[in-house]
């Protein structure tokens, strides 16, 4: 049987990740649980004429954090995960949850930080049927709605930290391909894991340069499972054709650096190759794709067919 949880002022908690934060729930190995979130400030409520969660109205009465960051739903422990384990999170399905998203562009944040000296916010309509978005000037841009924050714990020794960079222990990785479908490896810091999740998207380029794309609320049906024969000690992902390996640093070419190492890794254990043979392959045939620029720590991930591997 599947655990469901609701987003509401016990479940969800806004802006941080925190060991010490106890689950709301706790889950065997390997089954299955549909997660809902919600995203958002009450500055970005889109008005009469769209369906809002009440449970945002709720959080938003709590009172706002003094920091920002997002809305996370969790954690939820998992029975047997503990430091030195890998959970892995099949993304089964993902859906929308609400006929709007927002976009907003701020000043002094994103990639051109100095461009636009002004905020834009931007509601958009989302066509569920359809799975299409309606742009101001009419463009139907299609839906391929993913969380842009899945993460564990971090490690206690780090206490309280915020949701926005994204880490080794996951969190803020605004990752386009992590759609229904793929599975996302997270190394384990502490017992039960402590899984969250939020951050909807219903689109995103790879950069997410202004710093938002669509935010949307979504539910997100999910399986958790602990591994004890992988050995990840940084997030690493897999669609249905390709590896993925990642990397996060405030500097970009570090970012490139570390994905790159991680593939390298993988592949020359994988084939049983050396570590030049496996530099050329990625070489030849692996592609780096920035992640996105705008969340203090960038990310940079590296793509590796699955053919080439024998997998």
């Amino acid at each position: 049987m599947s655990a469901f949880l609701k987003t509401n002022r016990e479940t969800a908690h806004w802006g941080y990740f925190d060991a010490a934060r106890d689950p709301v729930l706790t889950i065997e190995s390997g089954s299955e649980i549909t997660i809902q979130t919600v995203s958002g400030g009450p500055d970005m409520l889109p008005g009469d004429g769209f369906y809002v969660p009440e449970e945002l109205f709720d959080l938003h009465n709590d009172g706002v954090p003094t920091m920002p960051g997002h809305i996370l739903t969790g954690p939820v422990a998992v029975k047997g995960a503990g430091p030195g384990n890998v959970l892995q999170v099949d993304i089964l399905d993902v859906k929308l949850r609400q006929d709007w998203g927002y976009n907003m562009i701020r000043p002094l944040v994103g990639t051109l930080p100095q461009d636009f000296p002004e905020r834009h916010k931007t509601i958009i309509p989302l066509n569920i049927d359809r799975a299409v978005a309606i742009l101001p000037w009419g463009l139907e841009l299609p839906l391929t709605p993913f969380f842009g924050v899945m993460g564990v714990a971090p490690p206690a020794e780090w206490g309280r930290i915020s949701t926005i960079e994204p880490r080794v222990h996951g969190g803020n990785i605004d990752n386009k391909e992590l759609v229904a479908g793929t599975t996302l490896y997270l190394p384990v810091f502490v017992d039960g894991a402590l899984f969250s999740c939020g951050d909807g998207h219903g689109a995103q380029g790879d950069g997410e340069v202004c710093v938002t794309a669509i935010e949307t609320a979504l539910e997100g049906r999910f399986r958790l499972t602990v591994r004890r024969d992988l050995k990840f000690n940084y997030p690493q992902a897999e669609t249905p054709d390709h590896i993925i390996t990642m990397g996060m640093d405030a500097d970009l070419d570090r970012c490139v650096e570390i994905a790159l190492r991680y593939m390298i890794n993988f592949v020359s254990d994988r084939l049983d190759i050396t570590k030049a043979e496996a530099y050329m392959l990625c070489s030849l045939s692996g592609d780096l794709r920035i992640t996105q620029t705008v969340n203090r720590e960038k990310g940079v991930h590296m793509m590796m067919k699955k053919t080439l591997l024998g997998l």
